[in-house]
């Protein structure tokens, strides 16, 4: 895990939290109505088994993510936003805004908005 900024300013302790490597992008999944491990791992390539272990616990002892386990052997959980994870939809929404807007061919922009949040279980 990254080294925490160690600051009072409210950009450097969100960072804190969602600043590292992978993190966002769990929270997306999230929001598109991903919830088991495997399915976080199919949707971004490249991300290491333990990376995302660490990830969703850091999220969940950040209050974000709440964890529910379905099976016992072998041990299974299902991962969900809580009510403050939730609350980051503006802000990720935000984030695919200005990427869509600055980082994107424009002929890409309507197909890519119309996948990312418009379907997911919490739009609206």
């Amino acid at each position: 895990m990254a080294r925490a900024y160690n600051q009072m300013c409210p950009v450097a302790r969100t960072l804190d939290v969602l600043g590292d490597r992978w993190t966002l992008l769990v929270v997306r999944d999230l929001f598109l109505g991903r919830t088991r491990f495997k399915q976080f791992l199919e949707t971004s390539p490249g991300l290491p088994a333990k990376v995302l272990s660490d990830r969703l616990k850091k999220l969940e002892a950040n209050g974000l993510v709440e964890r529910a386990v379905y099976s016992q052997y072998p041990l299974r959980a299902e991962y969900r936003l809580t009510e403050k994870g939730r609350s980051l939809k503006p802000v990720l929404e935000a984030i695919g805004r200005w990427g869509m807007e600055h980082l994107r061919e424009p002929e890409a922009r309507e197909q890519i908005a119309s996948r990312v949040f418009a379907d997911s279980p919490d739009a609206g």
